[in-house]
């Protein structure tokens, strides 16, 4: 079944917009971490094998999922802390079951057990939280000049335009591409 032109042309703009309204970017997703996976913060998972080879980045969640009745889970505020299992002075407590923790900046965060027996047994987690990954090569702007005849007496000017990686495709797709379709289909 054949889709009208208008319909398909109609669909190209949706996107286009989309895609320029997003800045010519990709939006990179955030990953929901289930800390222990399916055996959750418990003494018996081996929390050291679950972090080992995963990537923590900036904007992604640690979920955690333990008995209230037997656990708590305790932020702390450096690597001695963890280590000693010295849970006396904690940046935050959770003890709702269920915690969804953003890692919304980068840096090293240090959780653990809130009873230092369960701490001991190896009940902790230190997570490096690295930059959102980019989709794009190079984050510096990309400058565009173009040389500008003046008629009259005013010399030659260059003139700069400062667009985001990727802009330019977008504003090809965007702007010059359905121009031509409608001149194809009117």
């Amino acid at each position: 079944m054949a889709v009208p032109v208008r319909g398909s042309l109609m669909l190209m703009l949706l996107l286009v917009l989309i895609s320029v309204s997003a800045g010519g970017r990709w939006v990179v997703a955030q990953v929901h971490h289930v800390v222990g996976d399916d055996r959750g913060w418990d003494s018996s998972s081996d929390i050291g094998a679950w972090s080992s080879g995963r990537i923590f980045r900036v904007g992604d969640n640690l979920w955690f999922a333990y008995s209230i009745a037997q656990e708590s889970i305790v932020e702390l505020r450096s690597k001695e802390e963890l280590e000693s299992c010295d849970v006396s002075n904690p940046i935050r407590m959770y003890t709702n079951g269920l915690d969804s923790v953003s890692l919304d900046v980068e840096g090293t965060r240090y959780f653990t057990s809130g009873r230092p027996e369960n701490c001991k047994q190896g009940l902790k987690l230190n997570v490096e939280v690295l930059p959102q990954q980019n989709t794009e090569n190079q984050q510096q702007p990309m400058i565009i000049s173009t040389v500008v005849e003046a008629t009259g007496p005013t010399p030659s000017a260059a003139a700069s335009i400062y667009l985001p990686r990727g802009a330019p495709s977008a504003l090809w797709v965007g702007f010059v591409l359905p121009f031509f379709f409608l001149g194809l289909y009117n």
